[in-house]
């Protein structure tokens, strides 16, 4: 239930910040934004594994841009759900909204240890012996 939460006020969050920063995504009052941002979340676990299923051959040839496009179908679809207290203007405002979110959202998961990306520093010495074959950085992936 503590990670539902945290996910849930990560997303409401991310919703707040593209509404600021759009003028195309409107609310009328803060309860419209945990509704519409719990609705979002919904979608996002329910409707998008279908979309992406079907969009497959798409996603293959854009090489994963149209990714973009769905997160932007989801959040108009929102809008359009949720319409007379939390609307999305068109498409292109949806669009970047959505690119808002995901980005929000993606560095909040980050900062909170709460999402799937996981950030690694580790700085080794140089064995002796080692000379300068292979001075450069390495990069392990």
């Amino acid at each position: 239930m503590k990670k539902f939460l945290q996910s849930w006020a990560i997303n409401t969050l991310a919703v707040l910040v593209a509404a600021f920063v759009l003028k195309g995504i409107h609310y009328d009052k803060p309860l419209s934004l945990l509704v519409a941002s719990l609705v979002l979340g919904i979608l996002n676990t329910v409707l998008r594994p279908v979309l992406m299923f079907l969009a497959l051959p798409v996603l293959f040839l854009t090489l994963g841009l149209f990714y973009f496009v769905i997160n932007g179908l989801i959040l108009y679809f929102v809008g359009y759900l949720l319409h007379p207290h939390f609307y999305v203007d068109g498409f292109w405002n949806a669009f970047l909204g959505a690119l808002i979110i995901s980005f929000v959202s993606l560095v909040l998961n980050t900062l909170t240890g709460t999402g799937n990306s996981r950030i690694k520093f580790e700085r080794h010495r140089r064995p002796p012996g080692a000379g300068g074959a292979g001075s450069g950085p390495v990069i392990d992936v």
